[in-house]
Order: C-alpha cells, then sequence, then structure tokens
C-alpha cells in the first residue's frame, strides 16, 4: 500500500536538509520497496511571501490527508516584523493543533563518534541516551486570554496564560509511561509544582496515571533543577515528561549534550500515531544557502517517520545504521568538525547517507 508523505521544507536551511532527506527516501523506495508517495507543500515565510499567510489551505489539506509530515524549518529574520498573527511561526503551530499533534518526543542520543564534540567530559554524556516527551498542543504557547494592552497609566503589558485540562495531561502521560516501558523504565515529570498551580495539577494528574504503569519508576523534578541536572549528570535521567514550554527549552539544552542540535530529530504525533517529523533546530538563515547546514536531524527524523508513522521499522534500522556508517568514516559537516574530520557539505553528507544505504 503506498504511503503518502507531505515534504513542507519551510525556510532557511529547512530546503537544504530536506532535500536530504528526500534523497535518502527516493533511495528506500527504488532500493528497498518502502512504496512512498512525496508531495511537496508552503509553510512559514515562505508560503507567506506567496500566499500571505504562514500555513497555506492547500498546505493544511496536504497535511491532513497525507500518512506522514516531513517539515524543515521556518522563520527568519526576514519576516521578524511582521504582525505575530501572520509570523511563520504561526505556520508550525497551526500544524500542530490542527492536526492535534499532541505528543512530541525528542531523543537525545550521543553517538560515540561525537563524544569529543559535546562541551561538556566524554566521561559525563558518553553513553547518553534520553527521550523528552514533551506535550504540544497545550500550555501557555497556546492558552488564551493572551495579548498585549494598554493600563491606565498608558504603560503597556503583555500577558500570556499557562492553562492545562486534565485529559491533555493524562494522554501525553500515558505516552510518557509507554515510552518509558520501551526504555528503561524510569520516568521523571518535570513542573514548577511549587509555584504554578497549573503544574501542581500536573504532578498530580501524572501520580494518578502511574498507577496504570507500577512497572514504571517515577519521580518528578523541579525544571530549574531539571535544567542543572542535565549539565551536572545527564545520565540520571532516562525518559522525561514536561509541558509544552519547558519541554521546548529543556530539550535544547539536552541536544548540547550531544554535540550538535545538528542531530536531534523529533517526532509529533496524535492519538494514532500520525506525526509531523523535524529536526530540532530552526531555519539558521544565517548560514542558509552556503551548502554548510547538518542535514543528519532531518534524516534521522525520516527513521522515526519509518519507526512510528509508516510502520517499517527494519528500514528505520537502515537509516539509523547509515548514519552511524558516515560518522564511522569521519565524514563531518562544519557544525561537528574537529581537526582530523573529513569536512563535507549538507549534499554531500546527504549522498554519503545514500551510498551508506546502499552498501
Amino acid at each position: 500500500m503506498t504511503k503518502k508523505i507531505a515534504v513542507l521544507p519551510g525556510d532557511g536551511i529547512g530546503i537544504e536538509i530536506v532535500a536530504q532527506a528526500v534523497k535518502v527516501l527516493e533511495c528506500l523506495n527504488a532500493d528497498f520497496g518502502l512504496n512512498a508517495e512525496m508531495e511537496q507543500g508552503l509553510v512559514g515565510g515562505s508560503a507567506y511571501d506567496e500566499t500571505s499567510s504562514p500555513l497555506p489551505e492547500a498546505t493544511l489539506k496536504l497535511a491532513k490527508e497525507a500518512d506522514a509530515v516531513l517539515l524543515g524549518a521556518v522563520g527568519g529574520y526576514k519576516w521578524e516584523s511582521l504582525d505575530i498573527s501572520v509570523r511563520p511561526e504561526k505556520g508550525l503551530l497551526g500544524l500542530r493543533s490542527e492536526l492535534e499533534l499532541f505528543a512530541n518526543l525528542r531523543p537525545a542520543i550521543l553517538y560515540p563518534q561525537l563524544a569529543h564534540a559535546s562541551t561538556l567530559k566524554p566521561e559525563v554524556v558518553s553513553g547518553l541516551d534520553i527521550m523528552i516527551v514533551r506535550e504540544l498542543t497545550g500550555g501557555i504557547y497556546f492558552g488564551q486570554p493572551r495579548g498585549v494592552r494598554e493600563l491606565e497609566n498608558s504603560e503597556k503589558q503583555g500577558f500570556n496564560t499557562l492553562i492545562y485540562k486534565e485529559s491533555e495531561i493524562e494522554r501525553i502521560a500515558h505516552v510518557a509511561f509507554e515510552t518509558a516501558m520501551k526504555c528503561d523504565k524510569r520516568l521523571c515529570s518535570v513542573d514548577k509544582a511549587n509555584v504554578l498551580e497549573c503544574t501542581e495539577l500536573w504532578r498530580e494528574v501524572v501520580e494518578r496515571v502511574s498507577k496504570d504503569y507500577p512497572e514504571v519508576e517515577l519521580s518528578h523534578m523541579y525544571v530549574d533543577n531539571a535544567a542543572m541536572q542535565l549539565v551536572r549528570a545527564p545520565k540520571q535521567f532516562d525518559v522525561m515528561v514536561t509541558t509544552n514550554m519547558f519541554g521546548d527549552i529543556l530539550s535544547d539544552c539536552a541536544a548540547m549534550l550531544t554535540g550538535s542540535i545538528g542531530m536531534l530529530p523529533s517526532a509529533s504525533m496524535d492519538k494514532n500515531q500520525k506525526g509531523m517529523y523535524e529536526p530540532i533546530h530552526g531555519s539558521a538563515p544565517d548560514i542558509a544557502g552556503q551548502d554548510i547546514a547538518n542535514p543528519l536531524a532531518t534524516i534521522l527524523s525520516v527513521a522515526m517517520m519509518l519507526r512510528y508513522s509508516l510502520g517499517a521499522e527494519a528500514l528505520a534500522v537502515k537509516v539509523e545504521k547509515a548514519v552511524d556508517d558516515v560518522l564511522n568514516q569521519n565524514l563531518r559537516t562544519e557544525d561537528i568538525y574537529t581537526q582530523g574530520d573529513i569536512k563535507v557539505g549538507t549534499s554531500a553528507m546527504g549522498d554519503a547517507v545514500v551510498a551508506a544505504l546502499k552498501s
């Protein structure tokens, strides 16, 4: 049965890195029987430039009809002066909301070949393998009311609302516990229950859901301590679950433990395992078009897509092995390059992964 993939390169380096991921998918189609059909669409700033919307109806329709979505990145300096309602990031948030992609899985895995690329000592990060489960469609990014208002003294005041319903917390907690069951059966729930009533409820609900998973060891940690512990002793963590904003911050922190944010993929899924797959980094407009961006996070996002949405575990393993093989060849893009490595560009790295797949 043919699988349909919506390909949304987005902005900046998104165009370059997604092109490399498409090379991998085309190889899997041609040589390994994937049978996937790809169709491209506009999202983000590039979509605004052509349609005056960061999420055109045609793109939303394409995404809804697809079995999975491959996204590059959105945003850039060019569009920062736009009204917030039409900035590129609204396209990304709109996709997450419209597709009901509430569960964001962000693995932070350190490839042994890149232990030296981390800013932390090798003995602190070697063997790192963390999964961060981030709630994606609730919390302060979506809560109402929000905005900027003028007070009586003509001073402006910005305001956002942190809000979660029990049902939203329950469903992400179940995803986190199920994920922990497939890992080392340890789950750390991250909140700020000492000062935020919303996350006090978060902790209460997670505790309640834990009763369905007696094999999983549950712990709780305040977000400020969690950030410190990620840098101090990251290997204490197995699976972490947290709110939308906290997850956004902590996963970027975890990314740097691995040597480069250019190595980390992510999956954002609905209740039926349909997902949108993207690297966790941004559009990096300062290096766009220079053929130096690292495409490996995007290619590893394809592996996650194969595993979670397309039911092709064996092909997911093949892609991950191909990335490992390329690193064993000492091929490095600029972000992970150190003296003695072989520096390659974005396109050459994509070609190397395809060659490794075929070998």
